[in-house]
């Protein structure tokens, strides 16, 4: 069976979830004996088939820009099966199946109904984003969901879809790579004291990953807890600048708050996950949180927002909390402060979450039962 990955991001230019999945659903699908070609955006490289984006779409809106890349990737799809990630590729895999006559599956990571404040970042893009994802859904041979929470979101947001096409195939984690690694060296690299407990959140700066929350609730907690926030670049101007602002009103109040603006590489993400009393995932929309369970691998208690596909990954009060969201702001930023207190403050409760978070990790989301997973999935759409 010849597969082809269809992707935006690809080693070294991940960003976000969707880009770990591919990098690691590729390794072990390789391993499972799948024969992988990568399909990425972007210039020519030796790794993957990689698709420029083409000369006139260059200052092009970003959506009608991933469009134009789509189409010009699609020309060269031949493999058995042809598998998507995320809006960007999804419409690459369906012209390509349709050009090709090959099946196309395509994975959910995210929907596009659901991130209204994309438009903030596209602009009219966003309905073009939409209608992309919508009809590349519609006509996939099959479509994998990354938890029973996205499964069901990916059914209410397209209700023409036969449920009997969308399975359900969460994320892993490697557990190899990420481990306990108590490198100090990185602590001292970015000012953080090694003999002080602090908080982590590590994500992009998007109304989607609740930074902004969390910032607003880091005024109820416990002063003596440092907060370090590994996050780049913001997706659009307007949360950009709204972080800007908070971060900067709290380090006004308080010195032991660290903003870390690069990309971390992984043992310096490894040892910051490890160091750190509480990790925390204040998202407002996650079909899974893979960050989540990197910080469980590394032995971490978690304190997430029970939305879309955290509960499945995070178990409340075994390997971490969980914080209920409500259109309420000052609720659940209250109730997130209160969290982040409960567990920081009690070392004994931390460490106990973290060692059963580890355990968790590596029994239940290793990339081998995804791949075979995955590979179940493709026979179905090959039959």
């Amino acid at each position: 069976m010849r597969v082809a990955l269809l992707t935006k991001e690809w080693p070294p230019n991940v960003y976000g979830g969707a880009g770990v999945h591919v990098t690691q659903l590729a390794r072990a699908l390789a391993k499972a004996s799948v024969e992988v070609e990568v399909h990425c955006f972007g210039q020519p490289r030796s790794d993957a088939i990689a698709q420029p984006t083409p000369q006139e779409f260059l200052n092009a809106n970003p959506a009608l820009a991933a469009l134009a890349t789509d189409l010009a990737m699609a020309d060269g799809l031949t493999a058995d099966l042809l598998h998507s990630h995320t809006w960007y590729a999804n419409f690459a895999g369906h012209i390509g199946g349709l050009l090709h006559d090959r099946p196309h599956v395509l994975t959910a990571h995210s929907l596009e109904p659901l991130r209204p404040w994309k438009a903030e970042q596209l602009g009219g893009g966003y309905r073009i984003s939409s209608w992309a994802e919508k009809t590349a859904y519609e006509s996939a041979a099959a479509i994998i969901s990354v938890s029973d929470g996205m499964r069901g979101d990916i059914l209410n947001s397209y209700p023409k879809l036969d449920p009997a096409k969308v399975f359900t195939v969460r994320n892993g984690v490697d557990t190899e790579v990420f481990k306990p690694n108590n490198d100090l060296e990185v602590l001292t690299e970015f000012g953080i004291l090694t003999n002080a407990p602090f908080a982590l959140f590590v994500g992009r700066i998007t109304r989607q990953k609740g930074l902004a929350h969390l910032l607003r609730a880091w005024k109820l907690v416990n002063p003596d807890l440092t907060l370090v926030l590994a996050a780049g670049a913001a997706d659009e101007e307007r949360i950009g600048a709204e972080v800007e602002e908070l971060v900067e009103s709290l380090q006004g109040e308080r010195k032991n708050i660290i903003w870390i603006r690069k990309m971390l590489s992984t043992r310096q993400l490894t040892s910051l996950l490890t160091a750190a009393r509480v990790f925390v995932c204040p998202s407002i929309y996650e079909p899974l949180g893979i960050v989540n369970l990197e910080a469980m691998a590394c032995g971490t208690a978690v304190v997430a927002s029970a939305v879309g596909g955290i509960p499945e990954v995070v178990a409340h009060e075994v390997t971490g909390e969980l914080v209920p969201y409500t259109d309420n702001d000052a609720e659940f930023e209250f109730g997130l402060a209160n969290t982040i207190n409960r567990v920081a403050e009690n070392p004994d409760l931390a460490k106990r979450y973290g060692e059963a978070g580890r355990e968790r990790a590596v029994a239940e989301f290793g990339w081998a039962q995804v791949a075979k997973d995955t590979i179940a999935v493709y026979q179905r759409a090959l039959a």
